[in-house]
């Protein structure tokens, strides 16, 4: 059987009244049950949904091979092409230079937005993480 395809595929008719016979309720149950199952029976299928793995998280086979946005005109996530296109305004959370240097492990090519780090007024500066320093964008000066 298909994953429901809504809530109207259980009927309640028969199980909302103390009045009800519990002989016609039979049906509905079942019917319910069945629908249970297909829910239970659908995890992991197409048109279900996926399942967390033990860390909680959705594994990559049941990911797709591509999101796009509703518009599918702001952001493409393409792995076959090996790039990320956002066509449309990329908001990074400003980190002070403090908080730049208490990223865990930081990985070469990493980009932030650093808001204090910039010029004497200390103006914001976007930065990147290249040989073990955070640098900025402008010049490659490191950003300390």
């Amino acid at each position: 059987m298909a994953w429901p395809a809504n809530s109207s595929n259980i009927s309640t008719t028969n199980l909302d009244s103390s009045a009800d016979s519990p002989a016609a309720a039979r049906g509905d149950i079942k019917t319910a049950l069945d629908e249970l199952a297909n829910v239970i029976d659908g995890r992991g299928q197409a048109s279900g949904v996926a399942p967390l793995n033990a860390s909680s998280k959705i594994d990559a086979t049941y990911l797709p091979s591509e999101i796009n946005s509703a518009a599918a005109t702001d952001l493409t996530l393409d792995p076959t092409t090996d790039v990320v296109v956002v066509e449309n305004i990329i908001k990074l959370t400003p980190q002070t230079v403090a908080q730049l240097g208490s990223v865990t492990s930081p990985q070469e090519g990493m980009i932030a937005f650093c808001s204090d780090g910039g010029d004497s007024a200390l103006a914001g500066v976007p930065v990147y993480y290249t040989g073990g320093q955070w640098r900025d964008f402008r010049d490659g000066s490191i950003v300390a």
